[in-house]
């Protein structure tokens, strides 16, 4: 694995993809219409009218961006969540400018029981590539009002990929299976390469080990070389499948749509500044529900501000993530979203 520094690895992921076509998003992606082909075209649930309700997934929505809805919809998807609790988190390079905010993050964990912050070294470089440097940007970023247990400083386990589009396992940080339960807090945004990090990117790159299971997750022996577009989305969907197939009922997950940049939080400080306003906060146990809503919500709004951002999404192959979910059976495209005032 070629040592190179987490701002590199992002300027040549972002240089590298940047000329791949479209293959694979012309019509309509599953879900509520979101058109991957023409980002004018808004998605609609008037496409999916023809569906019952009781056979939609239900996915919680507000528009308040703060910790007492955020625990508010926790609560309306929480009744499977017991036990030692992991609440992954992206935490962030050193003074990333987007991160979710630690006051709010902090209100949330102090209302989860028995709950612990989860984060997974990384394996491009930089001051995360190490639990030393880790446990150190923690401290930077302010991550210290609770325990946060960097799941790979002992090494890896594997976990089976049932049925999976590439994989047949993925290694996981090996304190992972310490867990009963995952609370998957996801800050929703852009990704060099992803297109966007949704909760699948979250636990499907975040869980990996930085030392083996990132560069299977990126199909790769090291950096210099990667495996881009619809193919990486395919084996993003193949390791969060291996995540929630381990949790099975013991797995909710919560998007937070605020300082959206077409960047991920690894970019830390050269993270390009956020176009699209904040759009709410999101909480749902179907992990491609979530992911789909949070999609169709940004082709939905109402102005160019969502262009930046779509076309990050689109020039990745990103919304490929949704149709290998559902091919793997992992969830549902149709969903009700439900607004909590």
């Amino acid at each position: 694995m070629s040592n190179m520094s987490r701002r590199n690895f992002v300027k040549m992921a972002s240089a590298a993809i940047a000329g791949v076509s479209l293959t694979g998003l012309s019509g309509f992606v599953s879900g509520c219409g979101a058109k991957a082909a023409d980002s004018k075209a808004p998605a609609t649930n008037a496409n999916k009218a023809s569906v019952q309700a009781s056979d939609k997934a239900k996915v919680y929505f507000t528009k308040h961006i703060d910790a007492e809805h955020l625990q508010k919809l926790y609560e309306k998807v929480n009744s499977e969540i017991s036990g030692k609790v992991a609440i992954k988190l992206h935490t962030g390079e050193p003074h990333g400018p987007n991160i979710l905010p630690r006051d709010m993050v902090k209100a949330f964990q102090s209302h989860v029981p028995n709950s612990t912050i989860i984060e997974a070294n990384v394996a491009y470089g930089g001051p995360r590539s190490t639990t030393q440097q880790h446990r150190q940007t923690l401290q930077t970023n302010g991550w210290t009002f609770c325990p946060v247990d960097i799941i790979d400083e002992d090494g890896d386990v594997n976990f089976p990929v049932k049925n999976g589009l590439h994989l047949k396992e993925v290694a996981v940080g090996g304190h992972l299976a310490n867990y009963d339960s995952l609370v998957v807090l996801t800050h929703f945004k852009g990704h060099a390469m992803g297109g966007f990090g949704g909760s699948l990117k979250n636990i499907a790159i975040g869980c990996a080990s930085g030392k083996k299971g990132k560069l299977q997750v990126h199909g790769v022996q090291d950096y210099g070389k990667w495996v881009m577009g619809g193919l990486f989305m395919e084996l993003m969907a193949d390791s969060g499948k291996a995540i929630c197939d381990h949790f099975g009922k013991n797995i909710t997950f919560l998007n937070v749509m605020r300082r959206m940049s077409v960047d991920c939080d690894c970019a830390g400080t050269s993270a390009a500044e956020p176009v699209i306003p904040d759009i709410g906060i999101l909480a749902s146990t179907d992990i491609l529900a979530i992911d789909q809503a949070s999609i169709d919500l940004v082709y939905n709004f109402k102005d160019s501000r969502k262009n930046d951002l779509i076309e990050r999404i689109e020039s990745r192959e990103g919304l490929r993530q949704l149709s290998a979910m559902k091919e793997l059976g992992m969830g549902n495209d149709q969903y009700e979203l439900i607004e909590v005032e």
